[in-house]
């Protein structure tokens, strides 16, 4: 059977001195599976924009910020994540410069700029733990990673760098 994901897009928006994080604290929406968690932004690709439009789309929607410069940090596929076990594919950015100011808040919860250092502090996916250090690093190359997952829950973890 073929690989279907659904294609998504995940973000780290960076402060100016580079020493904070944008995230979301998933706390509005009861019956969100992430909630109580802290994400980054993103979301579903749409069917006519590629995955950068897709990046800036969702930061703008998520924060009402511009991003003006971002890369790559990597790829993950998630089998089985999904609220019904569906498959998805994620491509994770890292914004280093915007416009605007983020909004406090939006329908999925509220918007915090979070230390770095910090961030595996906070309740995560215990997915997000493995691949955050990779997110921020100084490694320049692009990490792709598989991380399935069943019944909620992280089944294993693998990772490549090219």
């Amino acid at each position: 059977m073929p690989y279907t994901p659904i294609v998504a897009t995940l973000g780290y928006v960076l402060s100016p001195d580079r020493r904070r994080v944008l995230m979301i604290h998933r706390n509005a929406r009861p019956g969100d599976l992430h909630l109580g968690k802290y994400n980054g932004l993103g979301g579903k690709l749409e069917p006519d924009e590629d995955i950068v439009a897709g990046m800036r789309r969702e930061i703008a929607e998520e924060a009402g910020i511009e991003c003006h410069d971002l890369s790559l940090r990597g790829t993950i596929s998630w089998p089985g994540f999904g609220k019904h076990g569906e498959d998805w594919f994620g491509f994770v950015f890292l914004v280093t410069r915007f416009g605007g100011t983020p909004m406090a808040s939006n329908p999925e919860g509220t918007l915090e700029w979070v230390d770095v250092d910090r961030i595996l502090d906070l309740p995560l996916w215990d997915g997000d733990r493995r691949f955050l250090p990779l997110v921020f690093d100084d490694d320049p190359r692009a990490f792709h990673g598989v991380m399935p997952y069943s019944e909620g829950r992280m089944v294993s973890w693998s990772v490549s760098r090219i």
